[in-house]
C-alpha cells in the first residue's frame, strides 16, 4: 500500500468474509482512478468474488488485472452489466461520468459502487435519486476517508456509545498530496472533477453527518481558491467551508492540495469532535514526527483520557455490511438519504464558493 501519494492508497482488507465463495459477485469498470484498488481489496476482503473487469484504456485494463489474477478483463461494458452473475458494479470513473454510469448499473438490476466524488452536478444527484427509488437498486459511494481508515471508523463507534456526549462541533482537515505531475488531464479540468469540496470536501461532509448524527445541514460559508498554481486554472488548490447541521450541530473544514515534499504520508488528515461530556481527536495517517503510518483516536471523557492505536485493530467493517446490505436490503453499512445527503450538501458548498 502507498502511503506517500492518496491516488493509489488503497489498504489491505483485514476484516473477516461475511459470505462464502460465490455468495456475492462483483465486477468493476472504468478504472480512471487509483481508488478502485481500495474499492476492490475492500470487497474482496468482505469476501465478495471479482469476476470480470472493463476499461476502455487497454494498459490501464491489463494493470488490474495483473494485480488481481483471475478476473476476467472484457471487451465491453455491455458485458458486465449483462451479466446475471455480478450482483455489484465498482467503478472509479471520472467523476464528471460517475453518475451516468451509476444510472446504467441500477437500470442493469446491479448495485453501484463508486469513487467519490459521485457527482459534479446536482441534476446528477436528483437523477441517481430517481433512478435508485425506482429500481430499488443501491447507490453506494467510497467516502474513504472515514470507511477506509480504522481510526475514523473507530471515533464513530465511540461516538455512538455516548462517551462523549451530545456533538456540539466536528473540525476536518483535509490535506492532500498534489503530485502534479503523475496525474491525469481531467484532474485539472474543474468540468471534469467538478470543484475541490465537491471532490475532497464530499469525504468531510459525510463524516459530520455520521459524527455529528445529522441528517440534513444548512451550508453557512464557502470558498475556494487557487493559490499557488497558475499554470493549472481549472485547478482549485484551496477550500474551506461551514455548516450548521439539522440538530445544530457546528461544522468546519478545510481542504487543500498542499501537503508538502517533506511528509512521509500523502496528507495529515484529521478530525476533532467536541461533545457534551467530553472530545477526540483522529489522527488518521501519521502521529506526526512520533509515528509513520498511524491510525490513531486521542480521547476525554468524563473517565479518562485514552490514547487509542486503532492501525491493525479496528478492520473495515464498512465492505462487510454494504455487501448484507445488498443481500438482505438492509442500511446497515450506510443508509441510501446519508449517502445522497453527503454528496449533495457538499455541490451546494462548491456552489455556494462559486457564487460568492
Amino acid at each position: 500500500m502507498a502511503i506517500g501519494d492518496g491516488a493509489t492508497y488503497a489498504p489491505e482488507s483485514r476484516s473477516a468474509p461475511v459470505v462464502g465463495p460465490g455468495d456475492f459477485t462483483f465486477s468493476v469498470a472504468f478504472l480512471d482512478h487509483g481508488h478502485i484498488y481500495g474499492q476492490t481489496n475492500g470487497l474482496i476482503g468482505a469476501g465478495a468474488q471479482l469476476k470480470a473487469a472493463y476499461d476502455p484504456d487497454p494498459a490501464r485494463l491489463a494493470a488490474f488485472a495483473e494485480t488481481y489474477p483471475g478476473v476476467a478483463a472484457v471487451d465491453s461494458f455491455d458485458q458486465i452489466l449483462g451479466d446475471d452473475a455480478t450482483q455489484m458494479v465498482a467503478s472509479a470513473a471520472v467523476p464528471s461520468e460517475r453518475g451516468a454510469i451509476g444510472e446504467q448499473v441500477m437500470r442493469a438490476g446491479k448495485h453501484y459502487f463508486t469513487d467519490k466524488s459521485p457527482f459534479t452536478r446536482i441534476e446528477q444527484l436528483e437523477s441517481a435519486r430517481r433512478v435508485a427509488a425506482e429500481t430499488g437498486r443501491r447507490y453506494f459511494v467510497y467516502y474513504a476517508e472515514r470507511l477506509h481508515n480504522e481510526a475514523a471508523w473507530h471515533a464513530g463507534e465511540i461516538i455512538a456509545s455516548g462517551a462523549i456526549g451530545d456533538v456540539i462541533q466536528v473540525v476536518t482537515l483535509g490535506p492532500h498530496r498534489l503530485s502534479k505531475a503523475s496525474r491525469p488531464a481531467w484532474f485539472f479540468d474543474k468540468a471534469q472533477y467538478g470543484g475541490i469540496i465537491t471532490d475532497i470536501g464530499s469525504h468531510q461532509v459525510e463524516q459530520f453527518l455520521t459524527y455529528a448524527g445529522c441528517g440534513d445541514a444548512t451550508v453557512n460559508f464557502a470558498r475556494v481558491m487557487n493559490v499557488g498554481h497558475p499554470d493549472r486554472p481549472g485547478l482549485e488548490d484551496f477550500g474551506e467551508f461551514s455548516m450548521t447541521g439539522d440538530n445544530g450541530a457546528s461544522f468546519y473544514s478545510r481542504v487543500d492540495w498542499y501537503t508538502p515534499g517533506g511528509m512521509p504520508v500523502w496528507g495529515d488528515g484529521r478530525s476533532f469532535v467536541l461533545g457534551t461530556e467530553g472530545s477526540l481527536e483522529v489522527r488518521k495517517y501519521i502521529d506526526l514526527d512520533r509515528e509513520v503510518p498511524a491510525s490513531l483516536v486521542l480521547s476525554v471523557d468524563s473517565d479518562a483520557v485514552r490514547r487509542i492505536d486503532c492501525q491493525n485493530r479496528v478492520g473495515y467493517p464498512f465492505f462487510g455490511q454494504m455487501v448484507l446490505d445488498c443481500l438482505n436490503g438492509t442500511e446497515t453499512a450506510m443508509s441510501q438519504a446519508h449517502i445522497f445527503k453527503a454528496a449533495e450538501l457538499s455541490l451546494r458548498a462548491q456552489a455556494l464558493a462559486e457564487a460568492s
